[in-house]
């Protein structure tokens, strides 16, 4: 069954076992991460040793989960060379893995044999997927989630695919 989304925070705090995310696109235009792209533009970049400085509270939600057993990974299908925004996620992904995520990144040349839904997605314990919708320019434009299990199936094998190839953020260069 399909539906419109609940928060995200809902999402992932009835999550027990895993959570998995799927990036596909090579820019976002979300308007609260504008300071921060605009920053980093400018030569900011967060401080490994100040944790205030860091995304919040996305962050401590990560966090939270990965402390109550839930595995949190993010697979990210990227164009090279890479866009000036992937390069800012780039500098910026090693908060997530402090905050327990770990993420991979696999150049889109090496996805083509891969069967891909058409939209980047979360799956949350094998079972429910939330889809997010962008517009060409990467404006957020809303969610679904579907329990519907070939749908799910369909996000797992797709998600385990990628990350079966994708190289992990630590060995990963821009």
């Amino acid at each position: 069954m399909w539906q419109t989304a609940p928060p995200f925070s809902e999402l992932l705090a009835g999550c027990q076992r895993s959570a998995v995310h799927l990036e596909m696109r090579d820019h976002y235009d979300d308007p609260d991460e504008a300071p921060r792209v605009e920053a980093w533009k400018s030569g900011y970049r967060p401080d490994p040793d100040d944790r205030s400085t860091w995304w919040r509270p996305w962050l401590d939600m990560v966090a939270e989960t990965v402390a109550r057993g839930v595995e949190i990974r993010r697979a990210r299908i990227v164009s090279e060379p890479v866009s000036e925004y992937t390069r800012y996620l780039y500098d910026g992904t090693f908060t997530n893995v402090a905050a327990g995520e770990q993420i991979r990144w696999l150049p889109r040349r090496q996805a083509s044999d891969l069967a891909l839904p058409g939209n980047d997605f979360w799956v949350f314990d094998d079972r429910l997927v939330r889809f997010g919708y962008f517009s060409g320019e990467g404006a957020y434009l809303g969610d679904d989630v579907t329990d519907e299990p070939a749908v799910a199936k369909l996000c797992v094998d797709a998600f385990e695919g990628v990350w079966d190839r994708a190289t992990p953020h630590e060995e990963y260069r821009v």
